[in-house]
């Protein structure tokens, strides 16, 4: 899914952005029924796409223009292409979880339509879908009460562990038995550092790094950075100083960094100890540990060795929203790929074919969803689960998450906080210094008071 479709793309770097044509090659202006689709990965691009090979009675040209998040140039265009509208302003557009809250609650809110206003039955959509009640959150836009975003995507998250590693840690390797010993819903860590020692005496860590840990903590707690303009430090997320460095004091993970190679190399079975698991959503198993469990070289490889079951602390790791421009000239043609994506739970719907991995002929990744109706009546059995169904998990786990503490600010200031916490491990820096340089910085790089 991650693949674009080049025959389907056309894109041409135009200074910082890039300007989009659709497949023939025209402007938009040549035909009435072009709808401008903005996205930062070819994801729901392709989706749409693949909409109108299944109904090719929908007679739209798409056109796409796809800027990666990653020199940040994706918001900076997204932004300018909607306050500068006319014919070549986004219809549809998505946001990430690290910036949504721009685009449905924040500054950039205003440029979004209702779903209501699309002619979309919103109520009865997420009754009949069961969509978890943190992307709801999320999507909401507070200044009217209505909903403008939705995800496609479960992203609660679990707890996703190697089957050999909880074996010689406790001599079974079923969810059942792991989820007990890791106090699975009980809401504290408590029985998670009796599991790291545990772990620990095996020989093994339980956590790669404390990024593992880190989104758990995150998203759960009490209070968002900011309330009423000023900045915060909900106590949740103070309390990650002591969780990161009794990780590193204990000895009890492999101290690496998130998205490095020494992180992806404990998802081989290659890192300095065997790791037990790590914190993370459905996602994080189909296209990071599934990506990175094979050492190409030596033929070592952790696939098939994994299993999935609930964390202590319920939460959320990423998922993209799907948004409508106010300004559309395509009501009737948005509110269709909306739906179709979005709250569609019959066995047509863009989730159940997900699901099921039957999406795309050449792919069979099933992938969990936003809607629990389609994950409950859907094969969510996967080979590289040991064959365990990890709908069972991820269901509870999308209503076990909370949405409704997150900020437009986040993205910047969890790369604070994250520094000084690494700074604080290391030795580098006191508890209390790392907590007053994270305040300097949030004060000299944003808007936000600091007191």
């Amino acid at each position: 899914m991650k693949k674009v479709i080049a025959s389907a793309l056309c894109l041409t770097m135009v200074g910082a952005a890039f300007a989009a044509c659709s497949k023939d090659g025209g402007a938009k202006g040549e035909s009435d029924k072009i709808l401008n689709v903005w996205s930062f990965t070819d994801e729901v691009p392709n989706m749409i796409l693949r909409y109108k090979e299944l109904h090719p009675d929908f007679d739209y040209e798409i056109n796409i223009t796809n800027i990666p998040t990653t020199d940040q140039a994706y918001q900076p265009a997204l932004d300018e292409a909607l306050a500068a509208g006319g014919k070549d302003a986004p219809d549809i557009y998505c946001a990430e979880a690290a910036f949504i809250m721009k685009y449905s609650q924040g500054g950039a809110a205003g440029y979004a339509l209702p779903y209501a206003d699309l002619g979309i039955d919103v109520d009865k959509g997420i009754a009949d879908a069961k969509i978890a009640q943190y992307t709801i959150d999320i999507g909401t836009r507070p200044s009217d009460g209505k909903l403008v975003a939705l995800g496609y995507q479960a992203t609660g998250g679990a707890f996703i562990y190697r089957r050999t590693v909880a074996k010689t840690v406790w001599g079974a390797d079923d969810p059942a038995t792991v989820a007990e010993k890791i106090g699975a819903d009980t809401g504290s860590w408590d029985k998670f550092w009796q599991a790291a020692e545990e772990c620990k005496s095996a020989g093994c860590a339980i956590v790669s790094g404390d990024g593992d840990v880190w989104h758990a903590v995150e998203n759960s707690s009490s209070t968002g950075w900011v309330v009423d303009g000023k900045l915060t430090i909900p106590k949740e997320r103070e309390e990650f100083l002591d969780i990161s460095m009794k990780l590193k004091e204990n000895n009890y993970h492999n101290d690496t960094q998130d998205w490095q190679e020494a992180w992806f190399a404990d998802m081989k079975g290659l890192g300095q100890k065997d790791v037990l698991g790590f914190f993370g959503p459905a996602w994080l198993i189909n296209y990071t540990i599934a990506d990175n469990c094979t050492d190409e070289d030596s033929g070592v490889t952790t696939y098939g060795d994994w299993g999935v079951c609930n964390s202590p602390i319920g939460f959320f790791w990423g998922g993209t929203w799907v948004l409508v421009n106010k300004d559309t000239e395509h009501k009737e043609a948005c509110k269709t790929l909306i739906e179709w994506i979005t709250l569609d739970s019959s066995e047509t719907g863009l989730q159940y074919m997900w699901a099921n991995g039957t999406l795309y002929p050449d792919k069979n990744t099933k992938d969990a969803v936003a809607s629990a109706t389609v994950m409950a009546k859907s094969d969510g059995t996967v080979e590289f689960l040991g064959g365990q169904n990890m709908f069972d998990t991820f269901i509870p786990a999308g209503d076990y998450a909370k949405g409704d503490k997150l900020t437009e600010y986040d993205e910047k200031i969890n790369g604070f906080w994250r520094d000084q916490v690494r700074a604080y491990t290391a030795g580098e820096k006191t508890r209390e210094q790392a907590i007053e340089d994270f305040k300097v910085q949030v004060k000299e790089n944003t808007t936000i008071t600091v007191e």
